[in-house]
């Protein structure tokens, strides 16, 4: 089969298109002929305190397709279904999924916009839900809330009845994430945002914070939350791994800082909020009321264009990588 692998140095991510043996499926896995696989920024980062280049691995982390065979131990998938999930190696033509975190693809959505589902809407329950314990009638503020991530969370902030403010270097991305409910939007890429925060919540500020940019919003982070506000550290993509921590406001006000990352745990710690997130956001994607917003398709030949596009930050949503 063909895959893409990649490794990381001092001169970013680079690609290289292989012959790959197609994997078998061990216990509780399933071997599945991708249709389409999305792409998410942090596997393209280059980690801080890293390694001058990285050796070579299998590219792509979440897709949807059909299940060809399941191994020994998996009850819930059979060979013909159409399954979406966390995925290593998923721009490829075949991957294996893990059973305990795959789910099926209902009938709503295409494989481009199942491939585009698990990753950001579970790290958005994540925020949300289970750590940030976002309320109906809260305000929820997002760094980027362009980014693949950020338009979950704010789409997933809205069935859960909170208010959302979103700010991005671009007005005409926040024009068109109005029409997804973001109920103010803040135009700018600096940390000059905590005023207009205040101003649009009548003095109250964020009750939760999603920050997907990094260290350069963080101190204005704090100075934007309300009273046991909670902010949700997700990503870095500015490259600012530190930054100033106003003890006084976080005794004060009682703030909840927390970060979101899966690097570090375990298969069972990944899958163990499947189920609640199948209970709770399901039944509102079978239904047609939550859909992942597509920026993009590429060709699975094109992976290299599709890079480019999300490193540029072009992109409002996902960028997907559909096979032949």
């Amino acid at each position: 089969m063909q895959a893409y692998w990649m490794r990381t140095g001092a001169e970013g991510a680079m690609l290289e298109l292989r012959e790959t043996a197609v994997p078998q499926a061990g216990p509780g896995q399933l071997l599945v002929r991708l249709q389409a696989a999305s792409l998410n920024r942090g596997e393209f980062l280059v980690a801080p305190g890293a390694p001058e280049a990285s050796g070579w691995k299998q590219a792509g982390g979440e897709g949807s397709g059909l299940v060809v065979s399941a191994g020994a131990e998996v009850s819930r998938f059979k060979p013909g279904d159409r399954v979406m999930g966390r995925c290593a190696g998923a721009f490829a033509e075949y991957a294996l999924m893990e059973e305990a975190e795959t789910l099926a693809v209902p009938d709503s959505l295409s494989p481009d916009e199942a491939d585009s589902l698990m990753l950001t809407f579970l790290v958005a329950y994540d925020m949300l839900v289970i750590q940030g314990r976002l309320r109906p009638g809260e305000w929820l503020l997002v760094n980027g809330v362009s980014s693949g991530v950020g338009v979950a969370s704010l789409q997933m902030a809205k069935l859960l009845g909170a208010k959302v403010i979103g700010t991005s270097g671009s007005a005409d991305k926040l024009a068109l994430l109005q029409g997804l409910g973001l109920d103010a939007a803040i135009h700018s890429r600096a940390p000059d945002f905590a005023a207009a925060v205040l101003e649009a919540t009548a003095q109250h500020g964020a009750d939760l914070v999603v920050n997907t940019v990094g260290g350069s919003v963080f101190a204005e982070n704090i100075r934007a939350m309300a009273f046991e506000g909670r902010l949700a550290t997700v990503g870095h993509v500015d490259g600012v791994l530190h930054a100033e921590l106003d003890l006084e406001a976080l005794h004060r006000r009682r703030l909840t800082l927390f970060g979101v990352s899966n690097k570090l745990r375990s298969k069972a710690q990944r899958a163990a909020a499947l189920p609640a997130f199948e209970a709770d956001f399901m039944p509102h994607v079978a239904a047609g009321r939550l859909r992942p917003q597509i920026d993009r398709i590429f060709d699975f030949e094109h992976l290299a264009q599709a890079k480019a596009r999300m490193e540029g930050g072009a992109h409002v949503g996902k960028i997907v990588l559909r096979m032949a």
